[in-house]
């Protein structure tokens, strides 16, 4: 009973990440968006420096937006921070729940680096902070030079994603490197874009002019963030791709993936704006084109020499190292993972090619090879497989 509430408790609290991390992008894109497609009033008012009239649902809505304040203080005001912040926090939970919580299946691989438990909890923790931090620094030294501070951030993203690719699993480096970058987009919200946004609001309460000038960091702060909202969309369902994570040189894959997503992110930008960048999502595309290219898995081909493998010989194999998840009843799980079960002859022989390409090709299984299996017992298994899979 205690494992089945568990499940469910994850379940909601990674529903409510997805449906808090939706409103955040929804809520995000559309200021952007609004911002992007500002045209000059058509009846020109003091201090507002564009407008936006659009329909929808059946109704006509006219926004506007001043140079820095609208003369008259207004009675109510919308602040775009608590979806972010329940975003951030939801997302914390759940990575301490399964990966903080479960180091050695979710975070160490002693193929990649060998990390106590401790350690490896200890250096995720510390690499979401560096990650800011050094993010931070780049803005604080490069603010008034968009394009060196791009050319920078982006050079930082490919660092730590080298980084997570050389301390934890490929799995757990995917989704650290986003949730860095979500890291730094929250603490964005919290520690600038919000902060500057109070002080127009204290100035004006004061009778005072706004200085423009935390307005202007905290949209330099907010234009990051939409540029890096799809690169950490890819990060967080990555771990469903092994082919992407457990790639040789994974880093390069990763960055080349979320340069795609900044540059479709791009391209809808500038569309917002009257531009039609058709280059854009073609780079995007060029870039996944590549990548899918790149990791095209070698055709197994015959094992020269190999005498002939049959399901008796694979059999104790995929019993010791695959079914203590994958099984009606696992015992290092609280239920069989994708329902995938191989605790049957008909079962391991009705998933062949996918045992194959995860605990072969992929080398992705089993999770953080918790259950040991040897490159010996893997060949095996490949095999078995090329030999046509026999009963």
């Amino acid at each position: 009973m205690g494992a089945y509430l568990a499940t469910w408790a994850e379940l909601l609290l990674r529903w409510f990440h997805v449906v808090a991390g939706i409103a955040w992008i929804g809520e995000s894109f559309y200021f952007v968006m609004l911002d992007r497609s500002l045209t000059a009033p058509r009846t020109p008012a003091a201090g507002v420096a564009g407008e936006m009239w659009s329909v929808h649902g059946g109704g006509f809505y006219h926004a506007q937006k001043y140079t820095v304040a609208p003369a008259v203080f207004p009675e109510h005001l919308h602040w775009s921070k608590w979806k972010s912040y329940a975003t951030w926090l939801s997302g914390a939970a759940l990575f301490t729940a399964l990966y903080l919580a479960q180091p050695d299946l979710y975070l160490i691989d002693p193929a990649v680096l060998q990390l106590t438990p401790a350690a490896a909890d200890a250096l995720a923790v510390v690499f979401l902070l560096a990650g800011w931090l050094v993010y931070d620094a780049l803005c604080r030294a490069l603010s008034g030079d968009e394009r060196a501070l791009g050319l920078a951030t982006g050079a930082m993203v490919a660092a730590f994603a080298f980084a997570a690719t050389h301390l934890f699993s490929g799995r757990a480096a995917f989704l650290i490197t986003g949730a860095m970058l979500a890291t730094i987009m929250s603490a964005n919200v919290l520690f600038v874009i919000i902060p500057g946004q109070r002080m127009m609001v204290a100035s004006m309460a004061r009778g005072e002019a706004p200085d423009p000038r935390p307005g202007a960091l905290g949209r330099q702060r907010s234009v990051h963030n939409t540029y890096f909202t799809l690169p950490v969309v890819f990060a967080m369902i990555s771990n469903h791709y092994a082919m992407t994570y457990s790639a040789p040189h994974a880093w390069a894959v990763l960055c080349v993936i979320m340069l795609a997503g900044a540059l479709t992110r791009q391209f809808f930008v500038l569309w917002h704006g009257g531009m039609r960048a058709w280059a854009l999502p073609a780079a995007g595309a060029a870039c996944m084109a590549g990548v899918i290219a790149w990791l095209v898995p070698a055709a197994p081909g015959e094992l020269a020499g190999r005498a002939p493998v049959t399901l008796a010989g694979v059999a104790p194999i995929i019993a010791a190292r695959c079914a203590p998840c994958h099984a009606a009843h696992p015992t290092l799980m609280p239920s069989a993972p994708a329902g995938l079960m191989l605790d049957t002859s008909g079962r391991i022989l009705a998933n062949a090619t996918r045992i194959y390409q995860q605990a072969v090709q992929l080398r992705a299984m089993p999770l953080g090879n918790l259950t040991h299996i040897t490159d010996a017992e893997r060949a095996e298994i490949a095999a078995w497989v090329t030999q046509g899979s026999r009963p």
